[in-house]
């Protein structure tokens, strides 16, 4: 009984000692994630700029991420663990696809959603994988490979039928984009510029003409009378209103707005959408 016991317990070590050697999944930090500067800036741009672009015609995402080494643990459950932690693609659409190079282990592999596993096909990844990407690999040239095997999923990818995306909350255009009409500084000009106007015409016509200084002052800002006559809206309503409304009351200042597919606002970040995975994809070497 003592001998299964440790035996037992000697298993149980040795499953957790694995677990924790593990390679950690790495945040995810944007579109394309290369964590031994394999690839140069221009490189990481133009694909996010193409993956970014994708998201915003079909609502699905592509990620990609190049690690050094997986450490000794196959590449097809470290990218479905990455996958499942990233969580690329639409909630419930699941229209997620991963690219994972593994630079020093000289592996990789496609890790796709449920939602594209009938375009992306586990042998048409293996193709992209065998024609596109490692042909490239093997002269040495990682941005070619990676640029050409993406373009290739996003073709693909425009060709399936796939819920439309979902249209983005609305934004003001130009340089209002940037301003948070709900900022401090924002609310205090109003607020100056209204309690005079209100003080010297009265609250109805003091909140207009408050909102015609500040919608005029935005459109010749902007450049744009559309956007001018939004703001002057906004100012007239919070002139007609703020006595009555709570300053300060723990309003947010992050400004933007976010893709319902679940990418970043404007503060240019990124973030997976909900997707599934379910071990569909391909793997090869170099």
């Amino acid at each position: 009984m003592n001998a299964a016991r440790a035996s037992l317990l000697a298993l149980l070590l040795c499953w957790a000692g694995s677990a924790l050697a593990l390679v950690a999944v790495p945040a995810l930090s944007g579109r394309v994630v290369d964590q031994t500067g394999t690839l140069g800036a221009s490189d990481v741009a133009a694909l996010t700029q193409a993956l970014q672009d994708l998201e915003t015609r079909k609502g699905s995402q592509i990620a990609v991420l190049i690690v050094p080494t997986t450490d000794g643990e196959a590449i097809e459950p470290f990218a479905l663990r990455v996958a499942e932690a990233w969580k690329i693609g639409r909630k419930k659409i699941d229209d997620g696809a991963l690219l994972v190079i593994a630079k020093n282990d000289r592996r990789l592999r496609i890790e796709v959603g449920y939602g594209l596993e009938g375009a992306l096909t586990d042998a048409t990844t293996k193709r992209i994988i065998d024609e596109d990407i490692t042909p490239k690999f093997k002269a040495g040239d990682f941005a070619g490979g990676v640029s050409a095997g993406i373009g290739r999923m996003i073709r693909i990818i425009d060709g399936e039928k796939l819920p439309a995306p979902e249209p983005p909350h609305w934004q003001a255009p130009g340089f209002l984009s940037d301003i948070d009409p709900f900022n401090p500084f924002v609310l205090a000009f109003v607020f100056i510029v209204g309690t005079v106007l209100r003080a010297a015409l009265g609250r109805l016509a003091g909140s207009a003409a408050t909102g015609g200084v500040v919608g005029f002052g935005a459109g010749l800002l902007a450049g744009d009378i559309g956007a001018g006559v939004v703001v002057g809206v906004i100012a007239f309503i919070f002139t007609a209103l703020f006595d009555l409304l709570p300053f300060g009351g723990g309003r947010g200042t992050s400004g933007g707005w976010s893709s319902g597919g679940g990418s970043g606002g404007s503060s240019g970040g990124f973030s997976g959408g909900g997707g599934s995975f379910g071990g569909g994809g391909a793997s090869g070497n170099w």
